[in-house]
């Protein structure tokens, strides 16, 4: 028995020195126990809108360089605050770590984010929502974009005139933001803004609006689109009215119509943002903030617009074409 004894331990004292006991990490793949946990993050639109492509190679940029993501791309399809609701508490049935979101109807989901927020980390991104109990903002400042939008609307129309504002919803933050900036730069102009248009988000409604419009105001001025998908269905309208160049066209983003228009001059100018950046941003920042560094992610922070006109947007169609890989 004692030399039994003897040779038990004999052998451990010679698996311990060969490496028996050693701990599986990250940096240890390959040991038999289980790899390090991958973060759960998701990033939810707003809307079904090709503005969220950007955003997407954003996020997809940013996992793809931490490797430790795994990472939930949710479309709002139809923009209504309640699919996006459900959205968000399957994520956070799904055990989802921190989601980035553009808050539909910040003022009637504030309490319904808090219940979010008490579950999983919260960001808002795009469109904020501010009284919520959000960690961050991640986006345009939307009041200096508009004011940017405003600029060009007096450039456009230096003897002034009347000009009507369109938008999917007009209580989302984002539209209130860029509205007040667009109000701001005009004050004391001769530029008199009519009202502001809503769509729901819809193109068809958004360009029926444009229509009704140009029908129900013969001399108007200008037409300014503040949601994306605004500028294409400003510009439909128009050219179909035969008022190309009489009517001036300002609008928000990159969509492709959009940037064509400008080129062709049938649109004045846009101001565009940076949604790969939203994406990229959101990730990294949320990833960073879940590892400690709680630095990461504080207040409202702001990723910088540029106007573009028709002097300057061919330079940026090369860049969007190589963010898409096209």
């Amino acid at each position: 028995m004692k030399n039994i004894h003897v040779l038990t331990v004999s052998i451990c004292v010679a698996l311990l020195a060969s490496g028996c006991g050693k701990k599986e990490s990250a940096e240890n793949p390959g040991s038999g126990a289980a790899p390090t946990k991958k973060l759960k993050l998701a990033f939810v639109s707003n809307n079904a809108a090709n503005f969220w492509s950007f955003a997407r190679a954003g996020c997809n940029a940013a996992a793809a360089e931490l490797g430790d993501v795994d990472l939930d791309f949710r479309i709002t399809q139809d923009g209504s605050s309640a699919t996006q609701r459900q959205i968000l508490d399957d994520l956070c049935a799904k055990g989802t770590d921190g989601i980035s979101v553009s808050v539909n109807d910040p003022d009637n989901q504030t309490d319904f984010l808090d219940k979010i927020a008490g579950e999983t980390l919260l960001v808002c991104c795009d469109s904020d929502a501010a009284q919520s109990k959000r960690v961050a903002y991640i986006g345009t400042d939307n009041e200096a974009a508009g004011e940017q939008a405003g600029a060009l609307i007096k450039e456009a129309l230096p003897n002034g005139g009347q000009i009507m504002l369109f938008v999917g919803h007009s209580d989302s933050q984002n539209a209130v933001d860029r509205s007040g900036g667009i109000k701001k730069a005009l004050a004391g102009s001769n530029i008199e803004i009519i009202d502001i248009r809503t769509d729901d988000t819809d193109p068809v409604r958004a360009q029926k609006n444009a229509e009704d419009t140009l029908v129900k105001y013969p001399g108007i001025a200008g037409l300014v689109g503040l949601w994306n998908y605004n500028g294409p269905a400003i510009l439909n309208a128009v050219r179909g009215a035969g008022k190309t160049g009489a009517v001036k066209i300002v609008c928000f983003d990159d969509e492709a119509d959009t940037l064509a228009g400008i080129a062709s001059g049938d649109i004045y100018g846009t101001v565009v943002q940076n949604p790969f950046e939203f994406g990229k941003q959101s990730v990294t920042r949320m990833e960073k903030y879940l590892k400690g560094d709680k630095t990461q992610l504080a207040g409202k922070m702001f990723i910088p617009t540029r106007s573009l006109k028709k002097d300057n947007v061919a330079d940026y169609q090369a860049e969007v074409k190589k963010i898409l890989g096209q």
